[in-house]
């Protein structure tokens, strides 16, 4: 049987030439990067190759670059960091963060627990695009706003957001911009140099590298509160032993990236439009989620009428065909996606959705695989629906 991974958005297979790179940190260069011994120096010079790689990556400084342990760290370690700097010196004025409604969880979770601390947090609508309204933003900035945090691209529809639209409002109101680019990093071009953005979430295993380590990029002269005591690893910021096999791998992960980039876009570009027409042609009554043009180039997302998402992902799986309803995070709670409910979706509808992301090694054969059989699958399902007999 074909076995077809299209599901890039919930991880990526290590490349090989990151592998090659991380092994020699798992064994003979296994130094402390904080030992004065020529062992520590080897391996800190690697944790300090790999931040120039990733900064180089998003056109960032080297000391602008963070190590964490992922995504999530880096989104709680920029509002946290960020909150409770501002929390005593805008007491008065009641400390208030901006985000929207269709943020990863690690960032609307965190914003829920800061609320708990006495925090304001304004959470932006979106549209049916998953696009938010900039007149909101501006209008939703009071005196005590010091944080907004946007994501760049959508983690389940793809929708890429107007981020440096959002960078200039956050200038004009001197309020700090916090990003979360796990999904937009290595995918699209995204240089810090010329957008108004403080602070970025980086994850390397979105991008071809190991699971358990990523970045957050803080603009010189942006100051954060540690969010844990220890040994003031990080230039003071992040406390811990530093990974170094996955840091190593993260940098070389970037630099491929780097390289790769433009290339490996124009070619998923093109099977993700194959894919996209291919199913809206092909299966009655499916529709496109998220913006049409204003979307990760390797994201099709779409909704099915009369189709229970959970069912169609297991009846893909027997056919060799990996896919998601939505992020990989929470794809284990059985609610509908706070996402498509947002974009204005019924809990029927978004709980018919199907998210397919492409990646480096998909071919052509993949996508005319998936368009014979998914609407195959699709029919044999809407046999034993009562939604679909009822119309």
């Amino acid at each position: 049987m074909r076995r077809v991974y299209l599901d890039y958005a919930a991880t990526t297979p290590l490349d090989r030439e990151v592998l090659e790179a991380m092994l020699p940190y798992f064994s003979e260069k296994f130094g402390n990067p904080s030992s004065l011994h020529s062992f520590g120096r080897e391996a800190h010079e690697a944790i300090e190759t790999s931040r120039e790689k990733v900064a180089d990556l998003i056109g960032a400084k080297d000391n602008e670059i963070i190590f964490t342990s992922g995504g999530t760290e880096s989104d709680n370690l920029a509002l946290r960091g960020i909150a409770y700097l501002n929390r005593d010196k805008l007491k008065e004025k009641g400390p208030h963060i901006i985000t929207s409604s269709i943020e990863h969880p690690a960032v609307l979770e965190t914003c829920k627990d800061l609320e708990k601390e006495g925090f304001e947090v304004k959470y932006l609508n979106v549209d049916k695009y998953g696009l938010i309204d900039l007149d909101e933003l501006q209008n939703s900035v009071t005196k005590g706003t010091f944080l907004i945090s946007i994501m760049f691209a959508n983690n389940e529809i793809g929708t890429i957001e107007p981020v440096e639209e959002i960078g200039k409002i956050a200038r004009e109101y001197n309020v700090l911009f916090h990003t979360d680019a796990v999904q937009a990093v290595g995918k699209i071009n995204v240089d810090v140099k010329k957008l108004p953005v403080d602070l970025l979430s980086i994850s390397a295993h979105k991008i071809y590298g190991p699971k358990g380590v990523g970045a957050l990029f803080v603009r010189e002269g942006v100051k954060l509160k540690s969010i844990q005591t220890g040994g003031g690893h990080e230039g003071g910021t992040r406390s811990g032993t530093e990974n170094v096999p996955g840091i190593v791998g993260l940098g070389e992960a970037c630099r491929l990236a780097k390289i790769r980039m433009e290339d490996d876009n124009s070619r998923i570009k093109k099977l993700r439009d194959k894919l996209i027409k291919g199913i809206l042609d092909s299966v009655e009554e499916s529709y496109l989620n998220g913006h049409p043009e204003k979307r990760l180039p390797n994201n099709a997302h779409f909704r099915f009428t009369a189709i229970e998402g959970e069912s169609l992902i297991l009846f893909l799986d027997q056919k060799g065909i990996a896919a998601s309803t939505g992020s990989a995070c929470s794809s284990k709670k059985l609610k509908a996606s706070h996402v498509l409910l947002a974009i204005g979706l019924s809990p029927v509808e978004a709980h018919g959705s199907l998210r397919l992301t492409l990646g480096r090694e998909n071919t052509e054969e993949d996508v005319n695989y998936v368009l014979e059989v998914l609407p195959e699958v699709i029919g044999k399902l809407r046999e034993i629906s009562p939604l679909w007999r009822e119309k």
